[in-house]
């Protein structure tokens, strides 16, 4: 009987514990939000001719759906300067329900 008991207290102890590691694993940190990609960055990772800017084939993502706001001088590239000057996208958060 003793053993019945000292059995079922574990093991409820252990979902207790697994259930509460698990909801604050879900919670987002503030700090681990992920920063827009520099020009740097992109050109490291886009920039295939290597000539320090980007044309509208060699970049992919939300940038190519925007190309045409950030190529301000519509000469077919965005340079580091356009980049900056660039609008920044908006962030999608949470909706809270009320």
């Amino acid at each position: 009987m003793k053993k019945h008991i000292i059995k079922t207290v574990v093991l409820v102890f252990g979902i207790a514990l697994f259930i509460s590691n698990s909801s604050f694993g879900q919670q987002g940190n503030k700090d681990d939000r992920k920063e827009p990609p520099t020009f740097e960055q992109l050109l490291k990772e886009m920039d295939k001719n290597e000539d320090g800017k980007l044309s509208k084939k060699e970049i992919k993502g939300p940038l190519k759906k925007h190309f045409a706001k950030v190529d301000i001088d519509e000469d077919g590239f965005i340079t580091e300067k356009e980049f900056e000057k660039a609008p920044k996208p908006k962030r999608g958060g949470r909706k809270e329900n009320k």
